[in-house]
């Protein structure tokens, strides 16, 4: 006959028993090597789920009643990620009203312990009041007893009511320090609120001057790019220029070689008059030459000096933005600073103006 197959006693596992060994015995409820969460083993997560069920007023013996444990599992997860979420929101609430109680603290226990001096004193006042109302009692006892100490008594009860009256200003003088006190936590409360504020503004300008700061890099870095573009067009023009310059040596060398040939040709001239016109000719294409490449050499020197003009004005351009970027920072580095050294001392000194 084969054996029904037993299954885990925890709903969350359902995993197969293994059978009785082979000398029989009774058969496992749960599991015996699974572990789960904090090291919990089967038996205890049925326990805690079972103690779960009866705090909800559930019995799960009752065969009446039967939980679906499944469908109750499926909406645990389903509330898991809302719970975690607002979990963590007041988590964050808690830190941030942390932060804010904390300000405040030291003010509010000032307060407190100025109450408490003055209840003290209050309290002090109300015992010596009640020595003083002793004392006269006693002094009229004294007085109605013997009529020879009656000087006695009448001066213990003058003495007696002169420390009554004083407790009673001692004690006027308490209450106005507990008001004050309590005027004073509520002004604390408001520099703390104040405080809290600043803060905020503070937050807010440094997020400001991070913007000017980025849109000044920016700026910066488009300089510079225009800086570079200026450069390496000046480099071309350089580059050129040095051609032209080149030419202009071949062009010098060439109107030396002419000019030497002229004076050749004046001395053949008388010999060689047919050769005369071809030499002009030469000298006259030698010349236009040379006016040409005098052009070039013109118009190459004004594009080198406009170039350098063009530069000077990036250079101070880029100047410019970073004496503006330097300014930008520090001025927010400033405002930050004295925003944040005023919210201290605030949250550190709240009694002060």
């Amino acid at each position: 006959m084969i054996d029904e197959v037993v299954r885990c006693g925890y709903s969350k596992c359902r995993a197969e028993l293994p059978p009785p060994g082979p000398q029989g015995g009774r058969r496992r409820s749960f599991c015996k090597d699974t572990r789960w969460p904090g090291g919990k083993t089967c038996a205890q997560m049925a326990r805690a789920e079972r103690d779960a069920l009866e705090a909800l007023g559930l019995d799960a013996g009752r065969a009446t009643f039967q939980l679906d444990a499944d469908r109750l599992r499926e909406h645990v997860d389903a509330l898991r990620g809302p719970v975690a979420d607002l979990a963590e929101a007041l988590a964050a609430v808690r830190t941030r009203l942390d932060e804010v109680e904390g300000g405040a603290l030291a003010a509010v226990e000032a307060a407190n312990r100025a109450a408490a001096e003055a209840e003290a004193a209050r309290v002090e006042a109300q015992q010596a009041r009640e020595r003083a109302e002793r004392d006269a009692r006693l002094a009229r006892e004294q007085a109605a007893q013997a009529e020879e100490e009656k000087a006695a008594a009448v001066e213990r009860a003058a003495a007696a009511a002169r420390q009554a009256l004083e407790a009673t200003e001692a004690l006027g003088a308490a209450r106005q320090q507990a008001q004050e006190a309590v005027a004073a936590r509520e002004r604390a409360e408001e520099r703390a609120d104040a405080a809290e504020q600043r803060a905020a503004e503070a937050e807010a300008a440094a997020r400001e001057a991070g913007v000017r700061a980025e849109r000044a890099v920016t700026e910066r870095d488009a300089a510079r790019a225009r800086a570079d573009e200026h450069r390496a067009e000046r480099d071309a023009l350089r580059a050129q220029l040095a051609d032209t310059a080149a030419e202009l040596a071949g062009a010098t060398a060439a109107r030396d070689e002419a000019q030497r040939a002229a004076a050749e040709a004046d001395r053949v001239r008388g010999e060689l008059a047919g050769e005369r016109d071809e030499a002009v000719a030469a000298l006259t294409a030698e010349r236009q030459t040379r006016e040409r490449l005098d052009r070039e050499l013109a118009r190459a020197r004004d594009r080198a000096e406009a170039e350098a003009a063009l530069r000077a004005r990036a250079d101070a351009e880029l100047e410019r933005l970073r004496r503006e970027l330097e300014g930008e920072r520090a001025r927010g580095a400033d405002e930050l600073r004295a925003l944040v050294a005023a919210a201290v001392r605030e949250a550190r000194d709240p009694g002060s103006p």
